[in-house]
């Protein structure tokens, strides 16, 4: 729907808006806390070798992704309630490429008071839980790593994490920017940290997570040797 707003249609109903942010939300935090599952797997796998099998087993992978995809969503149904409640007037014109919550606060004529406090207390909750797990996590590696004594194993153990933490980084980042702030400091500039978590972090995922892929390394040595060939003065 963001695409199709991008290429011709610049209309959305009331419905499809709330659809749509519902939708960005609930999949959004679901990556978050998939983020967080992953970050927990790595530690044990790091940290506890022995036990990885037992402690990581199906049951557990299943209750983590289960409740990694089902909270989101009650989590973006009840912003998606109180949003609802909220009363619309003459202006209708959402200054962003998506149906965001805080563009759409914004355009109320009613008192968005309530909606403040859910977002800045039971949303700071959801969002920065996962993100306090995966610090966690990265803190109890980076302690057992340093103890370890070849430079060979420190290398492995951190070439593990480094794509996850790529993409912690660009996903965390941008949504801290967005969404830790007041409602009145929200601007145009805004849009394009959400363009980072919304677009440009899945975009370069499957990149990211292959750059410990050797044929993908050898072929971008070849790609770049060939542009720094077709460059060269002949």
């Amino acid at each position: 729907r963001m695409l199709l707003s991008f290429l011709s249609e610049k209309t959305i109903s009331y419905a499809g808006c709330l659809t749509q942010m519902y939708f960005i939300y609930a999949l959004g935090n679901t990556d978050s806390y998939l983020l967080a599952v992953m970050a927990l797997d790595r530690y044990v796998a790091i940290c506890d070798p022995f036990h990885y099998v037992t402690t990581m087993n199906h049951h557990r992978c299943v209750l983590l992704v289960a409740f990694s995809c089902s909270l989101p969503h009650l989590h973006s149904l009840l912003h998606t309630l109180l949003l609802n409640r909220l009363t619309f007037c003459d202006n209708n014109v959402i200054h962003h490429f998506l149906c965001d919550l805080s563009p759409l606060m914004k355009l109320s004529c009613s008192s968005t008071f309530l909606n403040e406090i859910v977002i800045m207390s039971e949303g700071s909750v959801v969002l920065v839980t996962p993100f306090v797990c995966i610090t966690f996590s990265y803190i109890r590696i980076l302690i057992t790593v340093l103890k370890i004594p070849s430079a060979a194993g420190k290398r492995k153990a951190f070439s593990t994490c480094g794509s996850h933490l790529t993409v912690v980084t660009l996903f965390y980042g941008s949504i801290f920017y967005v969404y830790l702030q007041p409602l009145s400091t929200y601007t145009a500039r805004d849009h394009i940290a959400t363009l980072v978590y919304t677009v440009l972090t899945s975009m370069l995922n499957p990149f990211i997570y292959s750059l410990r892929n050797k044929d993908l390394k050898q072929g971008l040595r070849k790609l770049m040797g060939r542009r720094k060939s077709q460059a060269a003065p002949s």
